[in-house]
């Protein structure tokens, strides 16, 4: 037998020893799915799809659905709306949530000015998201494998990347952990199990399922997979290989969609006609869904929990659909003025934006001091703004190392470039800045 046919053999055999969805909370009640008038008397059988059959003849509409609800724990002034959803977080996690938050929030004000001081080449901040990025990471166990795309530096933070770590990479240095060879943001540490992010949309997402799958084969596995992507992102069609491959292999992967409303200038009513990103996963791909407010922390935390204890237990995936709204323009080389109101961005970033809702929480418990978040913001300006002084005097890595680290060994063409490289700059040094590199 070729190995094709063995493969197809092997994947035949893994999806039909996969065992009927357990619908978690946000799910398409069952009612919502019957179209017949009369409760079914008997189901088809055929391979493709197992479904009552009926005797009237109608399409089948988007209204017909309803809507995956909203999953929340606080209302925009801070109150628990119904107490059995509290997480019960002590003070301690709660304030460590809330400077997180409050220290990704100043850093991405003061690295935003130094691009538009011309002191690195581009940035991307991630106001308004704060809460999807810290709900969801401190829901997760360190073992766990994030698949970031490019807005998600919170979840970073709460692992405890560094702010020098953040700043040299940004700068491309000699100390930057990806060695000067991605552009800014595009993180990644293998200490915090972060794989680095990639520039190109979705190319993450079956990454991050194959990553899953390999966690499954391994005995007593404890670990799942967190793929990060934005609405936009799930348009191409590596996010349709990842959700399939995700469903009929039964991998332990959260794919975790941050919907904050634009696609840079496309907005999400222009990004598709369904039901959001959740809507996909029950009926599209037969994936357990939630779907959150992505600016309740506690929201994210309590949903997070429960997808993560879902998918190790049952060795599947889950969509989860945090609802947000990107209060920032979408990089350093956007103005998304010229593409929404002003006014709607400034309810965003006041009443409904993500850590004004916890600070209001902590307020009513007693937790927040006003003197105690000036005095951090303070430090925390501080210390980026000596950072970002002392790493722009930094090295670069030797111009070499571009040509190091994706073979085990470098292959003849790759020598042959490096040889005539070395041979160019020695005839004109004098137009590279060489004493810039570490030589």
């Amino acid at each position: 037998m070729s190995f094709l046919r063995k493969s197809v053999h092997l994947l035949g055999a893994v999806a039909r020893r996969q065992q009927p969805l357990k619908v978690i909370r946000g799910a398409i009640p069952t009612a919502a799915r019957d179209f017949s008038s009369e409760p079914p008397s008997d189901y088809a059988n055929f391979p493709g799809a197992k479904a009552p059959f009926v005797s009237e003849l109608k399409l089948i509409h988007p209204e017909d659905y309803a809507p995956i609800p909203i999953y929340r724990v606080m209302d925009s002034d801070g109150y628990i709306a119904d107490e059995s959803q509290d997480p019960q977080l002590s003070r301690e996690v709660v304030e460590k949530m809330f400077r997180d938050m409050v220290l990704l929030n100043t850093m991405d004000k003061i690295l935003y000015d130094a691009q538009r001081q011309g002191r690195i080449s581009f940035y991307m901040t991630n106001f308004g998201e704060e809460a999807s990025h810290i709900g969801s990471a401190a829901a997760l166990e360190m073992r766990d494998l994030i698949y970031g795309q490019y807005r998600e530096a919170g979840v970073l933070v709460w692992r405890g990347f560094r702010i020098d770590q953040f700043i040299d990479q940004c700068y491309g240095n000699v100390d930057d952990l990806g060695r000067g060879k991605q552009m800014p943001v595009h993180y990644g540490s293998r200490e915090l199990n972060f794989v680095t992010i990639s520039s190109p949309l979705s190319t993450q997402m079956p990454q991050a399922v194959g990553a899953a799958y390999a966690m499954k084969l391994r005995p007593e596995n404890d670990a799942c997979v967190v793929c990060y992507f934005g609405e936009g992102a799930a348009s191409e069609g590596d996010a349709h290989a990842a959700f399939n491959f995700a469903a009929t292999l039964g991998c332990p992967v959260i794919l975790f969609c941050r919907n904050n409303g634009y696609a840079i200038s496309t907005p999400s009513h222009e990004q598709y006609r369904g039901d959001g990103i959740a809507g996909r996963g029950p009926m599209g791909y037969g994936i357990a869904t939630i779907r959150v407010d992505g600016t309740d922390v506690f929201a994210v935390y309590n949903a997070m929990k429960m997808a993560r204890e879902y998918t190790l237990r049952e060795n599947k995936p889950v969509v989860f659909e945090a609802m947000a709204y990107r209060v920032s323009h979408h990089s350093t080389s956007d103005d998304s003025t010229a593409y929404r109101p002003a006014e709607e961005i400034e309810v965003w970033n006041s009443v409904e934006h993500p850590i004004s809702k916890l600070k209001r929480y902590m307020v009513h418990k007693g937790w927040f001091d006003e003197t105690e978040e000036t005095e951090f913001i303070k430090d925390v300006r501080k210390k980026v703004l000596k950072q970002i002084s002392v790493s722009e005097k930094k090295l670069k890595p030797n111009w070499r190392e571009m040509f190091e680290d994706v073979y085990a060994e470098m292959p003849d063409h790759l020598i042959k470039q490096q040889e005539e490289l070395e041979k160019h700059i020695q005839a004109h040094r004098e137009h590279y800045p060489l004493k810039d590199f570490k030589q």
